[in-house]
């Protein structure tokens, strides 16, 4: 299989696509959750609670990887960004906020975000992943 071009890459990782979000423990073992993200080209970013494992994770040992994979059935691709991530206090809602409706879609999003919003700014955190590294395979 050989690699993707970047710019093929770029619009692989543009579809709506679950990742999955690698960690370490405490015991630097890897951990894997799976996660909505955005990539703009340069950065990807996933949103979530400030109160979670992954968050305290990267507090920790800011080392992850991000895998987005093709669905079974289709010819066999791949995307995985390994690199460092960091938790900013500003920006975890919005982001959020435009990754429901693609995901959701209407009325889900809207619901969901309603409920989400009565939590406030300050239980969402943005994880910001700097790529290190970025590996790919296509068909």
């Amino acid at each position: 299989m050989a690699s993707m071009s970047r710019e093929q890459r770029d619009a692989f990782l543009r579809e709506v696509r679950i990742a999955k979000l690698a960690t370490l423990t405490a015991g630097g073992a890897p951990t894997v959750v799976p996660v909505w993200f955005e990539w703009d080209g340069v950065t990807a970013r996933v949103f979530s609670s400030r109160s979670v494992q992954k968050v305290r994770n990267i507090q920790r040992d800011n080392r992850v990887a991000l895998t987005v994979e093709e669905a079974v059935g289709v010819p066999e691709a791949w995307v995985t960004i390994e690199g460092t991530a960091a938790i900013l206090d500003e920006g975890g809602f919005e982001l959020a906020s435009r990754l429901a409706p693609r995901y959701y879609g209407e009325p889900k999003a809207s619901e969901t975000l309603k409920q989400w919003a009565r939590a406030g700014d300050a239980y969402w955190v943005l994880i910001e992943i700097t790529p290190t590294r970025i590996r790919s395979s296509a068909p």
